[in-house]
């Protein structure tokens, strides 16, 4: 409401604004007059009471005028309005008067009452009268802690007062049963909630003098639940069928002889008891008078049917006029006379005679009960029964039963409609979907009425006109057709689905959440003496009840007069009911108990006011300017005054159109008001006739859904089931988009009531609402008309059509004589978009006044020409519609069928041969046509369609030869067009080209909102996304693919599906798959699919992948061609399965080929050798799980020729195998004791062998002899380390682009780097999550490739090995990748059954080999590098000071090159590989050093036993060295004879980290530390400068190694033998490392006396 700064002219406008004037009420004959004292201030509301009124003013400000007894004393009459000083600094938002007292609400939601308090309707305690304002607090009880309620609406009555809250919940309090509260104690002082419309959205409310109404949203349509069969109470069948000689009589009048089930959650549905509304399942009882203060009496009350007279509507016999009767009991024969009497009866002596009836038979069950056992209640699950049963009668026995029908029962047709379409419960019904609100909404208002079934009692028989009386009898006896139907049958056909087309329910929730809801009932409660309650009774109700008769009828608005009330739908029409004494319904048809349509001459009315004995409705007149109809009193001056008449019809107040443009009507007591606009600049004017215009739009095309859709929608044979789909399709549209109408005129209504603000106008503000409802509906009507959709109507429709012709033509407009059917159709269906224009116009004339500057102006500028620009593209789309349906119409029959649809339009053609096909032959005729999604080549009887989106075009230049030619592309053809003139060429390309360009953006060319017409592209992109099946392609038929592409190829990412199931998801370049893809098969047999995951290359497997087959096998690694090719994993089996085996190593075109280790995990055996065609063939090893070792040749799988084999207890057998493990010809079999046989062996080892030869005891052994000689040969007949895993290395080769190892261009290399860094980061963009983020910065810091200028130098040389472990880190580098395998190679050869310690020396060489290898490519990479073991010099000199540890002469350094950093492939890549390698190579060693390290233990453990100082006096250590005091836990102690692992501690735990190094050259840091700890030790001890002798050392170190206790100590000193660089041998730290290994001999063989 808050009026922001306007442009000027606006302002000047606003004074003339929220006129207030003021007449007395009573007269048809008025003058009403400008109320004094406002001096120009707007009135945006007003509100009057019995005597008094209320006015809000556009600053919030409340007067009060008239009689205020609360403020001034009874009789004074204040003419002049007064400001209610307690509201001030409130921004008051609306207010409310009751009979004598008032209300108002501010902007945050707060209450002020004042005014009469007799019955608390102020909401103050024990206070009759409140002078001033009051703030009523309410809260919520049920939040804790307690919020108090935010109020948007108030309404006042005689003695209550309503609040409807945010969360659009009543509030109540005063006195009395139009409060709607569960109390009998009054008055309610605190505001108290509504409880039975919790829950519910409710819109408004009205208070009558004593009743209140409430308009509440609908509840959302449930979904059908099936029908049950039986009663839920007395389990009887709900539906029974008797055989009466020639019919069958199906009835479901089942009565339930345990009473009417309450339902909590469905309040609305109380079955038929009128009464029973209370949601604890209270009954009022039928006796109550209308007194509603008296405690309710709680009882059930049952439904006895009784079967004497009174039981109206019995028909017990089956015939159709049954008697009604009437509390008198006359008995009528006849409808008519029945209608004749009821209407003589006046309202009054019936309303009498009901209380009379009720008050002398309160204990039998009233007669509004029996009826309602034999009228149709609401058509919930009562009726639905029956209906579906109806329905499959229909079906089931067909057209014959209809004719026989006619005669005496209703024709199925009408019984059809009557259920179908004028229910409105949410319960179920017919097993269909329910037709909805819409389907409801202008139901055949004169064909079934049922008005009020839910309470249609013996006051309103008068109501039940003919065709109920015959619709209501729930008996339907069917001619004798159907009794050899068995019921079971009938029964299980009636729950088939019924074809009822409704109208799809056509609100969409985004429009009712902006825009007024249509989808509302009516609820009313309080006292009903009068019949304002609307249930068709004169009863009172303590409980909102659902007036049923307004279901559907789109209420927008009520109003409560005294004791009448008011409801006004989107249709513009008003019902009134209640009290009729003065005429005030505006219509003189009996009963008033029910709502009627009143009857207003004007155009259509949008306000209605309610006042005491009198009503008000504001309706459109011809110039737009409202007029004023007047209903009720009529007092003639001329005339005595006490003849008071009372209008017949509703009256228009002439005197009221000369004031103004009347915005709103106030009806009050003795007052009626009027706020009134002056038309300034056109402005008001224009917004009444937007408003009007739209009511009347609304209604038109209401009718045309009623009058003419609906029944279409009902034809039968209206062809096949795509056009029922359309003509469905175009219907819910059509009433999508008048759905919205109507919300817009019930909001241009209330916008008119308002501020009147241009920017908050609907179509401004949600104007995507209008355009979509508008573009959606455009195009169904088209698709409709494409299909010839009219013309199929035409022929079906044409007796309904025919009967209906001054409808159709009123309705469509069109008053030309003989029109053709198709036409009127067009015309009916094409009207809504007329309408765009006269909005852009409304929008254009409201925008001339403003100031062209103003932000306002534009808005409307801009929304106006968006509306003309829809207008203008939609009447483009009927048009290429009607055009393409005239195409269709010439084209020959088959081909229309294949080619015509609803969505596709003709853009042109080719018939006047303007284009032909190049090189056709002379007399084949070829015919283009293009449409909006395809280009089709017609021939004679075929014809080929080539979808616009995988179609290229372009001009072919004039050079080559084709002058006037198109070269099309498609993914499977190529052809040249050519046309007969440059002009129809550039036609056809620019045809071509749009038409692509539109089918590759999805949407027709819809202008953007808002910005006008878009420039159509004249190039469509060459690269883009499509969707395409290939129809002969040998590769691809059948074929879809989804993804990029490029001139006519797939290019880029995409998905391929074949139609076997196989599909391939990945990157493919110039129609094949090329780059990294995922692909899988299906394999029939398994029931499962391979799948392969990896590289590409012109459509083959190529590079690095991973296969899964079907059978569970997964192979990793090379692809070449499809094939296995190059290094692989190939895993068979789970451990579980029948042969499990891992095989890793070379492949050749799908065979194991060259060097390969197999683990045969059930037979427990590892072959590291040779293979060709996936055999063992050529040299070997073979281990097992029992220790046995065998290296020699194989041949097809087996143990052939030359070979030695080692059993666990070193037997040694050397010679000749022919098959595994047999032993056939010459050979030496040696005993671990040295003993040997030569000679000629057979057998298998392990199962006695036979032996012809010699046996040899050899003397004993001298010292240097001390092993059996063949066990030094081993690793002779195994595959030399530099011929294993050549694969792995030609890869990481291949990947620097390399064809042999060394060969090729440096720089090539390092650009192959940087490729596979950027290309693998930016896979893995897609998805962070596999990078962390030390890896992303290894990634960047590896993009700069080391430069080298210069000589090289140490600081280089640290360069080149940090850039190789950052390398060796990420896999995404070639080197690191190569690391990563050899690692995955050497664990899977050494790990498990492969940890043999006879294979040690064999894993010391291939590492040795490895760094060979490695070092090759490192040095391919920087060809600075010196080669293995040459010196860097040092820059800097040796620092001073560093002694030797070792005197003497000898010093080692003499003969040591010069001093310099020797580079070795050790030294530079062991830090890399071996920590990787660690694990199994350091388990092999701790294998095969195990005897010794035991007897090294023993001795550890028992020598650590003694003391520090004995331990030291045993090893001979000279006393000098001895430490006299100790650091222990840092302070200071003297050495004791029990002192225990205090001495040289430092050393110790020096030494002690030589097991937490892994490269023999940190491993040697230590023992030199150690050393440096011992010697600082020393001189700590002996305070002077000393140089160690060897004898003074030794035993030094020999305690300290002692005392460390390193468990695998001889591993250790092994693997330094082994692996140390070559060159440290005879340096410092080759003493060093000599004096470890030294010692650990010693401790072996120490005697331990």
């Amino acid at each position: 409401m808050d009026s922001q700064e306007r442009s000027s002219e606006e302002a000047e406008g606003a004074k003339e604004r929220g006129l207030v004037y003021v007449w007395k009420a009573g007269s048809c004959s008025i003058t009403p007059e400008r109320l004094p004292g406002l001096s120009g201030k707007t009135v945006l509301q007003a509100a009057l009471g019995i005597h008094h009124g209320l006015l809000l003013t556009e600053g919030g400000e409340v007067y009060s005028f008239g009689k205020l007894p609360w403020r001034s004393g009874p009789e004074e009459c204040v003419n002049s309005p007064v400001l209610e000083n307690t509201l001030l600094g409130h921004r008051i938002i609306t207010v409310a008067a009751g009979s004598f007292h008032n209300g108002a609400v501010t902007d945050s939601g707060v209450v002020y009452m004042w005014g009469d308090n007799s019955a608390g309707q102020c909401a103050v305690a024990n206070q009759p009268c409140v002078r001033e304002p009051q703030l009523v607090s309410i809260c919520d009880s049920e939040t804790s802690p307690l919020l108090s309620v935010r109020i948007l609406q108030l309404a006042c009555g005689e003695e209550h007062t309503l609040a409807l809250s945010l969360s659009r919940e009543i509030w109540a309090w005063g006195s009395g049963c139009q409060l709607g509260l569960i109390t009998t104690t009054f008055p309610v002082t605190k505001p108290q909630k509504v409880e039975h419309l919790a829950g519910r959205v409710v819109l408004q409310i009205a208070c009558g003098a004593y009743h209140s109404l409430a308009l509440v949203q609908c509840l959302p349509v449930q979904e059908m639940k099936p029908i049950p069969e039986r009663c839920n109470h007395c389990s009887q069948p709900l539906i029974t069928m008797t055989d009466k000689e020639d019919h069958v009589i199906i009835s479901d009048s089942h009565c339930c002889p345990l009473g009417v089930a309450l339902s909590d959650n469905q309040p609305e549905n109380h079955g038929f008891c009128p009464s029973s509304d209370t949601p604890e399942g209270r009954s009022v009882i039928a006796g109550q008078s209308e007194d509603c203060q008296k405690p309710l009496v709680e009882q059930h009350r049952l439904l006895g049917l009784e079967s004497d007279g009174r039981s109206g509507l019995s028909s017990s016999n089956g015939r159709e006029d049954s008697a009604i009767s009437s509390s008198g009991n006359t008995l009528f024969s006849d409808k008519k006379e029945v209608k004749e009497y009821l209407i003589g009866l006046s309202d009054n002596s019936l309303s009498e005679n009901l209380n009379k009836n009720i008050c002398t038979e309160p204990e039998q069950p009233s007669q509004e009960e029996q009826l309602s056992a034999c009228i149709p209640g609401p058509p919930g699950s009562s009726t639905s029964t029956l209906n579906s049963l109806v329905a499959s009668c229909a079906s089931a026995v067909g057209v014959r039963v209809a004719a026989t029908y006619e005669a005496g029962a209703l024709s199925l047709k009408k019984v059809m409609n009557f259920y179908g379409t004028s229910s409105s419960e949410p319960g179920p019904q017919s097993g269909s979907r329910s037709p909805g609100p819409e389907a409801l909404k202008d139901s055949r208002e004169e064909q079934v009425r049922l008005e009020s079934m839910q309470g249609k009692k013996s006051s309103s028989l008068v109501d039940i006109r003919e065709e109920e009386s015959e619709g209501g009898s729930r008996r339907l006896s069917l001619p004798g057709l159907l009794s050899q139907v068995s019921p079971r049958l009938l029964r299980k056909v009636g729950r088939a689905k019924m074809r009822t087309v409704a109208l799809t329910p056509t609100y969409s929730g985004e429009a009712d959440a902006l825009l007024p809801s249509l989808r509302t009932e009516v609820w009313s409660w309080g006292k009903g003496k009068e019949g304002q309650l609307g249930h068709g009774d004169v009863l009172p109700r303590l409980q909102p009840l659902c007036v049923k008769s307004l279901d559907g009828k789109e209420v927008i608005h009520v109003s409560a007069g005294g004791h009448h009330s008011l409801a006004l739908t989107a249709k513009s029409q008003v019902y009134s009911w209640g009290s009729n004494i003065s005429g005030q319904l505006g219509h003189l048809n009996s009963p008033t108990t029910v709502p009627r349509l009143t009857k207003v001459c004007g155009d259509g009315i949008w306000t209605t006011a309610a006042g005491l004995d009198y009503s008000l409705f504001l309706a459109d007149e011809k110039d737009f300017q409202p007029g004023l109809y007047y209903c009720g009193q009529e007092t003639s001056p001329e005339n005595n005054m006490n003849e008071n008449s009372c209008t017949k019809s509703p009256v228009l107040l002439v005197a009221c159109s000369k004031i103004g443009y009347i915005s709103n009507v106030i009806a009050g007591g003795d007052n009626c008001l009027a706020l009134v606009d002056k038309n300034v600049m056109g402005y008001i004017a224009s917004l009444h006739e937007l408003a009007a215009t739209e009511r009347r739009f609304y209604f038109k095309l209401s009718e045309i859904k009623s009058q003419v859709l609906r029944p279409l929608l009902g034809l039968d044979n209206l062809g096949n089931a795509n056009a029922i789909q359309l003509l469905q399709e175009m219907a819910s549209r059509f009433s999508k988009l008048c759905y919205l109408i109507g919300q817009h005129g019930a909001s241009l209504s209330s916008f008119l009531h308002g501020v009147k603000e241009a920017r908050s106008l609907a179509i401004l503000k949600h104007s995507s609402l209008f355009l979509d409802s508008y573009t959606e509906y455009c195009t169904s009507v088209t698709n409709f008309l494409v299909m010839g959709g009219f013309m199929l109507l035409a022929k079906p429709a044409i007796d309904f059509l025919s009967k209906n012709q001054e409808l159709l033509q009123k309705l469509s407009e069109k008053n030309e004589e003989n029109l053709q059917l198709v036409e009127v159709l067009n015309a009916l269906f094409f009207m809504p978009f007329g309408r765009l224009h006269n909005y852009a116009r409304t929008l254009l004339k409201l925008a001339t006044c403003f100031e062209v500057a103003s932000p306002e102006y534009q808005k409307l500028q801009d929304s106006s020409s968006c509306y003309e620009s829809l207008a203008v593209h939609l009447s483009r789309k009927m048009k290429e519609a009607e055009y393409t349906l005239g195409f269709w119409k010439t084209f020959p029959g088959k081909m229309t069928d294949s080619l015509r649809k609803p969505e596709r339009r003709l853009i042109c053609e080719s018939s006047n041969r303007a284009l032909s096909l190049q090189h056709a032959g002379r007399f084949s005729v070829n015919w283009f046509i293009l449409f909006n999604d395809a280009l089709v080549h017609a021939q004679f009887s075929t014809h080929h369609i080539f979808p616009l989106s995988t179609l290229w075009v372009e001009a072919l230049s004039e050079e080559t030869g084709n002058v006037n030619g198109l070269k099309i592309t498609t993914p499977e053809e190529q052809f040249v067009l050519v046309s007969s003139t440059p002009q129809e060429k550039t036609k056809w390309l620019r045809a071509i080209s749009q038409a692509v360009d539109q089918a590759l953006r999805g949407t027709s060319d819809m202008i953007l909102y808002g910005a006008g017409g878009n420039v159509p592209r004249q190039e469509p992109p060459i690269s883009r996304s499509a969707k395409y099946t290939f129809y002969k392609d040998p590769r691809f038929k059948d074929a879809v693919y989804d993804g990029r592409w490029l001139s006519g190829k797939p290019h880029g990412r995409g998905i391929l599906k074949w139609a076997d199931g196989r599909m391939y998801s990945g990157t493919f370049r110039t129609g094949l798959e090329d780059g990294y893809g995922e692909y899988r098969v299906p394999n029939k047999a398994l029931n499962k699919e391979d799948h392969y995951v990896g590289y590409w290359k012109e459509g083959k497997m190529c590079g690095h992948g991973v296969y899964s087959y079907a059978t569970g096998e997964v192979y990793e690694g090379c692809f070449q061609d499809n094939m296995r090719h190059g290094h692989g994993l190939l895993r068979s089996g789970k451990l579980t399965s029948s042969s499990p085996s891992m095989f890793i190593g070379q492949w050749i075109m799908d065979k194991k080929s060259g060097y390969g280790v197999f683990d045969d995990i059930t037979r427990g055996e590892k072959y590291m050798g040779m293979w060709q065609d996936d055999l063992c063939q050529g040299n070997g090893v073979v281990v097992t799980q029992f220790g046995l070792y065998y290296e020699g040749a194989f041949s097809t799988n087996k143990m052939m020729g030359t070979g030695i084999l080692l059993s666990e207890d070193d037997t040694v057998y050397e010679g000749e195998f022919s098959d595994n493990w047999t032993l056939s010809g010459k050979g030496t079999l040696t005993l671990p004791n040295g003993d040997y046989i030569e000679g000629l062996f057979s057998g298998e080892w392990g199962s006695g062998i036979k032996i012809t030869g010699t046996y040899f005891k050899p003397s004993l052994y001298e010292n240097e002899k001390d092993k059996p000689k063949a066990l030094r040969k081993l690793g002779i007949l195994a595959v030399s380390p530099d011929e294993k895993w050549k694969a792995v290395f030609e890869e990481c080769w291949n990947q620097l682009g390399c064809e042999s190892p060394g060969q090729g261009d440096r720089w090539k290399a390092w650009d192959n780097i940087a490729v596979a860094l950027t290309t693998n980061r930016r896979q893995h963009k897609d998805s962070p999550e596999l990078l962390s983020r030390s890896h992303t910065q290894t990634l960047e810091s590896l993009e700069f490739i080391p430069q080298h200028i210069g000589a090289f130098t140490l600081e280089k040389y640290e360069n080149i090995k940090k850039y190789l472990i950052k390398a060796c880190d990420t896999p995404l580098h070639p080197l690191g990748k190569l690391v990563e395998t050899l690692v995955a190679v050497y664990r899977m050869t050494y790990v498990g059954v492969g940890a043999n310690r006879r294979l040690l020396q064999e894993a010391v060489r291939e590492i040795k080999s490895y760094l060979k290898r490695i070092f090759q490519l490192v040095r391919f990479l920087f060809p600075d590098l010196p080669e293995e073991g040459s010196t860097i010099p040092f820059v800097a000199t040796e620092p001073k000071g560093r002694r030797s540890f070792c005197s003497g002469k000898s010093d080692s350094r003499s003969e040591s090159p010069e001093p310099g950093y020797v580079v070795t492939s050790f030294g530079l890549l062991l830090p890399v590989l071996l920590p990787r390698l660690y694990p199994p190579l350091f388990m092999l060693y701790a294998l095969d050093n195990e005897r010794e390290e035991d007897i090294y233990w023993e001795c550890v453990l028992r020598l650590n036993k003694q003391t520090d100082l004995a331990l030291l006096s045993f090893l001979g250590v000279q006393a000098k060295f001895w430490p006299g005091t100790v650091s222990i836990l840092g302070e200071s102690r003297k050495v004791s004879s029990n002192t225990k692992d205090a001495c040289f501690a430092s050393a110790v735990e020096c030494l002690q980290q030589i097991s937490t190094t892994f490269t023999p050259a940190d491993k040697l840091k230590v023992i030199q530390q150690t050393f440096e700890e011992i010697s600082q030790s020393v001189l700590e001890t002996l305070q002077e400068d000393f140089l160690w002798s060897m004898d003074d050392l030794f035993p030094v170190f020999l305690y300290v190694v002692l005392r460390a206790r390193i468990r695998n100590l001889g591993s250790e000193v092994h693997l330094i033998e082994d692996l140390m660089d070559p060159y440290l041998q005879h340096g410092e730290q080759g003493i060093m490392f000599t004096t470890l290994k030294a010692c650990y001999y010693q401790i072996q063989h120490e005697k331990l006396t």
